[in-house]
């Protein structure tokens, strides 16, 4: 085990961070399963932790196979994956699966394990390492926005296009990250005003489309969100009953909650181990802890934003905020949801809800994070190194 820490490398703060709240969500998730179990009379509450353990295990094997590798790789793997999310995306809409009923066409089946795997959010992370990528390498040059449709945005537009049908609320996330990622670094102010008109007239073509063809669309998703959007602005509660639920379970918590497993909740919404994982959290552990699982969060940006500040790259710094400030932003608005100030939108609580995808790819994102940390750890304390052996470096230090 002491062999073991000595390997991990990076932010400590970090690793940290994501082990409290890990081990954190095996309360929530253990109480929020009895809904499947005794409501929905599905599997039992030991199996649910025991797949969530897995799930997490597995998670934290991929941040530390991640962090080990250093991160400038991960330029050139983007290049590489961005044909292969392409290819399964289309896969992934093509198949128009249906689970109890309703549209999966969001998820495809791992073979022989037969996890399901939402490839959308593998495609997410990709998307903002290529961009990563592009911003670095022309950091330097004068950006022309015809060049930069062609290398950047016809490829982002492709892979968000074909996210879009079945995962709305991916696809504005990503969108929105992307805007935000190309405007730290550098990117022309002028043609980030014309990428979000092209982007806006392509969704309004979309829904237009869709509206007037709907056999011609038939594994979107678009009647499940538009719903969700307008019973949202309508503010009427028989329209919103998770909503109005999570809303109960979190005003009933008060400040110190009804403690772990004595939800009541649970037993009413149907997303309460996943979506809506914050508001048992709310009502079982109270305002204290509700807060405290902000603060952690905030943590983890305070902690993401320095080592991206501290990077000795352009690409380091990119990539970092790349992939670090979707975890926050996906985080904040599960909470939001929780408490009504957001649309429901199917966006997991990151590393506490249950879904092997969604902790999967947080904990890819999360190495990466960690790479980044770890070799710019190894370049300073290269330097230090490089000056201690210079003898006049030595004598300067004696001397101050």
């Amino acid at each position: 085990m002491t062999r073991f820490l000595e390997n991990i490398k990076g932010d400590k703060t970090i690793w940290a961070i994501i082990a409290v709240l890990a081990i954190f969500s095996f309360l929530p998730v253990y109480s929020a399963s009895t809904n499947l179990v005794y409501v929905a009379g599905k599997g039992t509450t030991l199996g649910y932790l025991l797949k969530h353990a897995i799930l997490l295990l597995l998670g934290f094997v991929i941040v530390y196979t991640t962090h080990k590798v250093p991160y400038r790789y991960f330029s050139g793997l983007s290049v590489l994956m961005l044909p292969v999310v392409i290819l399964l995306l289309v896969y992934t809409l093509a198949q128009g699966t249906v689970i109890e009923g309703a549209n999966a066409s969001r998820w495809i089946s791992i073979p022989l394990i037969g996890i399901g795997f939402q490839t959308s959010t593998l495609a997410s992370v990709v998307v903002m390492i290529y961009v990563a990528r592009y911003l670095a390498r022309n950091k330097e040059k004068e950006i022309t926005f015809k060049e930069s449709v062609l290398y950047m945005w016809l490829p982002v537009g492709a892979v968000l296009a074909l996210i879009l049908p079945a995962n709305f609320s991916t696809t504005a996330i990503t969108f929105a990250m992307v805007i935000i990622l190309v405007f730290l670094g550098g990117y022309p102010l002028k043609y980030i005003f014309s990428i979000l008109g092209v982007g806006l007239l392509c969704f309004t073509l979309f829904i237009l489309s869709a509206r007037a063809f709907p056999d011609a669309m038939k594994n979107s998703r678009i009647s499940t969100w538009s719903s969700r959007i307008e019973n949202f602005v309508s503010g009427e509660s028989e329209d919103n009953y998770q909503a109005e639920k999570a809303k109960i379970a979190i005003a009933s918590g008060e400040i110190y909650g009804k403690g772990p497993g004595k939800s009541v909740q649970k037993n009413f919404l149907p997303q309460s181990s996943s979506d809506f994982i914050y508001a048992i959290i709310g009502e079982e552990f109270g305002l204290l802890g509700a807060i405290s699982i902000i603060i952690f969060f905030l943590g983890l940006l305070f902690r993401i934003v320095i080592i991206a500040t501290k990077s000795t790259t352009i690409f380091g710094t990119l990539l970092c905020l790349g992939v670090g400030l979707p975890i926050i932003f996906q985080a904040m608005i599960n909470m939001a949801v929780a408490v009504g100030l957001f649309p429901v939108t199917g966006q997991p609580l990151p590393l506490i809800s249950t879904g092997g995808t969604s902790i999967w790819m947080t904990c890819f994102a999360i190495g990466i994070v960690l790479s980044v940390s770890a070799s710019d750890h190894k370049v300073i304390a290269a330097k230090q190194k490089d000056k201690l052996d210079n003898p006049l470096d030595i004598l300067h230090e004696a001397i101050g």
